[in-house]
């Protein structure tokens, strides 16, 4: 059965895309740590991040890092986290938060942001990229 990621990469389930390219895919969080937290999934559906291959994963790592440099022009924020843990989708996930504090990089506390609000951070984010 595929994962939530893979149905989101796929276009079954709607996600406001950050970016994407023959491999990856990058969206907004829907429950985030903090306004603009972004993850990055490779389009091959991994469970866990030491499983993916050597070039898959060092192109993870290029591709999450150019939309975190995106996010860090976009969203105020005193640097951008990032995080692999992946136990909640069994698809691997490196989570982009951009830090105001580390009560951001907790996964405790979340934002509730509105539909209009998450539509004009991808815009942002995008158009950083």
């Amino acid at each position: 059965m595929s994962s939530i990621f893979t149905k989101i990469v796929q276009g079954e389930i709607p996600c406001h895309k950050i970016a994407e390219d023959d491999d990856f895919f990058a969206f907004l969080d829907i429950n985030p740590n903090a306004a603009g937290h972004t993850l990055c999934v490779p389009k091959k559906e991994v469970d866990k991040l030491l499983d993916l291959d050597e070039a898959t994963y060092m192109g993870l790592m290029a591709f999450s890092r150019k939309v975190g440099l995106a996010i860090e022009k976009a969203i105020p924020c005193n640097r951008v986290g990032l995080t692999v843990i992946g136990l909640e989708v069994p698809h691997v996930h490196v989570h982009l938060i951009p830090l105001h504090s580390m009560a951001n990089a907790t996964f405790q506390n979340k934002e509730k942001l509105s539909p209009e609000e998450f539509k004009a951070i991808a815009q942002k984010i995008r158009a950083n990229m």
